[in-house]
């Protein structure tokens, strides 16, 4: 047995012997129904498996949960209280040197979240956010409506750790698709990935009534200048489109300058949220959507080819750039802008938010 297998094995049903071992321990010092939460994210942590994107969204929410909960100083009695549930569950597998192995991981840990709640800032940890909406416009993406239980601080661009409880532990970055609303509501654009057992729970088995957790905004990089009224050359590759369209509808309060949004896909089905586009496109003299489809010859009158390729033909000097996609078309695309003379500082990516 390892790390990892233990934590599966206690990760749906260890919570309750984590809770009551902080408890008598600290009585008071951890809310009883923050505990299953906290729980699943510093075992997740602990145990390891993630990359560093969902490394950093699990340091996110416990930095802003030790933070808010004023838990750094009784880190090491919540580490046992982990590990005492994490043995207990895993018995009779578990062994003496799996409890040093996990001891040293844990320090690791409370490292790792003391050095990221020095970097939050106060606020919740996490929002309750109830699904009312769930629509799948092709097979691998789904678009989620979502009613959060109070007001989430987002702005256009930026990413929040989004996080079902069937699986637990396990939070993935998403960015919201739209500016705030008067509502509250939020959308959220997934993609399911062969390897991704959230994105493939977010898409395929999810439905509306369900609970999500939202943890807090933070920026990734592709937030607009608030002092800036330059044109915008707006670049999307498949749910990257989120915070781009989260920017069109910021700049929908007029302020004279005018955007071009580059929306790449692989086919014509694959443009999933054209609807919406074209919505958006009608109401607004000041944007132009550009569909570039790189495997589907027959899709006329849209440009053919990769989106990044066909932005810069439609790239004039002036103008912002800003880039959201799939990895594959992020990689070089900053030395190709800064190839064709786009200043550095135009020059807009996504990263990881933390790093």
């Amino acid at each position: 047995m390892n790390l990892t297998d233990a934590w599966e094995a206690t990760v749906d049903t260890g919570d309750d012997n984590f809770w009551c071992t902080l408890e008598d321990r600290r009585p008071g010092l951890l809310p009883e129904q923050d505990a299953p939460l906290l729980f699943a994210a510093l075992g997740r942590l602990t145990s390891g498996g993630d990359g560093p994107a969902g490394r950093a969204a699990l340091l996110t929410v416990l930095g802003c949960a030790y933070r808010r909960h004023d838990l750094l100083p009784h880190a090491a009695t919540i580490g046992d209280a982990l590990l005492a549930a994490v043995a207990r569950h895993a018995r009779p597998l578990w062994t003496p040197s799996l409890t040093e192995v996990w001891e040293r991981a844990g320090r690791r840990a409370a490292e790792a979240v003391r050095r990221a709640a020095g970097r939050v800032g106060d606020g919740p940890a996490w929002w309750p956010a109830q699904v009312i909406g769930h629509d799948r416009p092709c097979d691998t993406i789904a678009i989620l409506t979502v009613r959060p239980w109070r007001r989430l601080p987002h702005r256009p661009g930026q990413a929040v750790p989004v996080c079902t409880p069937r699986r637990p532990g396990r939070w993935r970055w998403l960015s919201p698709a739209n500016a705030p609303r008067p509502d509250g509501t939020v959308e959220l654009h997934v993609r399911a990935v062969p390897a991704g057992t959230v994105s493939h729970s977010l898409v395929h088995e999810v439905r509306p009534g369900e609970l999500l957790w939202l943890g807090p905004p933070r920026d990734t990089g592709l937030s607009l200048d608030p002092l800036s009224r330059r044109d915008l050359l707006l670049v999307a590759g498949g749910t990257g489109l989120a915070p781009l369209r989260a920017l069109v509808e910021q700049v929908a309060a007029p302020d004279g300058r005018r955007v071009t949004l580059v929306v790449g896909a692989r086919t014509f089905v694959e443009l999933y949220d054209a609807i919406t586009l074209d919505k958006l496109q009608r109401a607004h003299d000041w944007l132009t959507v550009v569909p570039a489809f790189s495997h589907d010859p027959c899709a006329e009158p849209a440009e053919q080819g990769d989106a990044l390729t066909i932005a810069l033909d439609h790239h004039h000097p002036g103008q912002d750039v800003h880039l959201c996609g799939p990895p594959a078309m992020l990689a070089g695309a900053r030395l190709r802008l800064l190839a064709v003379g786009i200043p550095r500082d135009r020059i807009h990516l996504p990263g990881i938010p933390g790093h």
